[in-house]
């Protein structure tokens, strides 16, 4: 198949982690959202979580008002981030599984178990205008549900394929490589629009901007990361240029 324009979506949840860990008003992610804007991104993605650990409430207003290109309002799906989702209406909204006691977040979401309730909770959201994604991982029966319960898109889980990269185990790495592309196959040909995300960093995210069923790459915290020593828009600028050499 030919393919689609790539898309960048640059996650700044982590510029409030280091906000918060001093309790002060810096770093502001929103001027961080502003500056991806500047250097190519072409979405960011803020996740609003139970504990506020990073990104709070205030800041989904601020990005809200300020930013130029679509937000993608990340969340567990629980009444409460249902209410602030409908009050704001962000242009995507991505459902993912969310626990307390978690440093980031661990696996996909179980669609398949939960798909009378996901359908009703989807349903409104997708009615005020909101995009709907799962954060899924490869599984075909988590890719089914998400028909099933009338999810327009679905994120793949890379974290696991760039762990084992990181991890220098190279054949796991490739089988996982290989699940995810089969995946990502698979959902295009139901009529998904698949993105993919979690971990991705300089070194393993070319496999994903090269496979033409992929739309959407979101990356948050190595970018962040990166912005340590190269500054945000350089780190942003690289990762842009090599997902443009990939797609080719």
């Amino acid at each position: 198949m030919s393919k689609a324009p790539l898309r960048l979506g640059v996650n700044i949840d982590h510029v409030a982690t280091l906000r918060n860990a001093r309790g002060s008003a810096y770093p502001d992610p929103v001027r961080a959202a502003l500056l991806a804007e500047e250097a190519g991104a072409d979405g960011i993605t803020a996740h609003l979580r139970e504990d506020r650990r990073h990104i709070r409430d205030a800041d989904i207003e601020a990005l809200m008002a300020a930013l130029r290109v679509p937000l993608n309002f990340e969340m567990a799906a629980t009444a409460e981030m249902q209410a602030i989702a409908l009050r704001h209406r962000p242009h995507a909204v991505c459902l993912v599984p969310e626990k307390r006691e978690e440093r980031t977040t661990e696996g996909g979401l179980d669609v398949a178990g939960d798909t009378g309730r996901l359908a009703d909770f989807i349903a409104p959201l997708s009615e005020a205008g909101c995009r709907v994604s799962l954060f899924i991982g490869h599984d075909p029966r988590q890719i089914e549900a998400a028909v099933q319960v009338r999810a327009p898109v679905i994120e793949l889980h890379t974290g696991a394929y760039c762990d084992l990269v990181a991890e220098g185990r190279a054949e796991d790495a490739a089988l996982e490589l290989a699940a995810l592309m089969k995946g990502a196959r698979f959902a295009a040909s139901l009529g998904l629009e698949v993105h993919a995300g979690h971990g991705l960093s300089f070194a393993t995210v070319s496999p994903f901007a090269a496979t033409a069923e992929i739309r959407e790459l979101n990356i948050g915290h190595f970018l962040i990361s990166e912005a340590v020593f190269l500054g945000l828009d350089p780190a942003i600028r690289e990762m842009r240029r090599l997902m443009d050499a990939a797609r080719g």
